[in-house]
C-alpha cells in the first residue's frame, strides 16, 4: 500500500525550509530545495521507523 504525503517547502532568505504536513515534527532546513527534499525523505523515514518501533514495544503480540 503506497501512501502519499504533502511536503510543504518555501525559501526563507538563503535557506529552504519545509515540513511534512501530515506528520508533526518532520521538518528540515537546507541550503537548496533538492537538499531539503532529500532531508525530508530521510527524516520522514526515521520518524516512521521510530513510531513503528514504539508501537511494537506496546504490542501484546496479537
Amino acid at each position: 500500500m503506497a501512501c502519499t504525503y504533502t511536503a510543504v517547502t518555501k525559501q526563507d532568505g538563503e535557506w529552504w525550509i519545509g515540513w511534512i504536513a501530515e506528520i508533526p515534527g518532520v521538518n528540515c532546513q537546507e541550503r537548496t530545495r533538492e537538499e531539503l527534499l532529500a532531508s525530508l525523505k530521510t527524516t520522514h523515514a526515521e520518524a516512521f521507523d521510530l513510531n513503528r518501533n514504539d508501537g511494537a514495544l506496546f504490542s501484546d503480540g496479537k
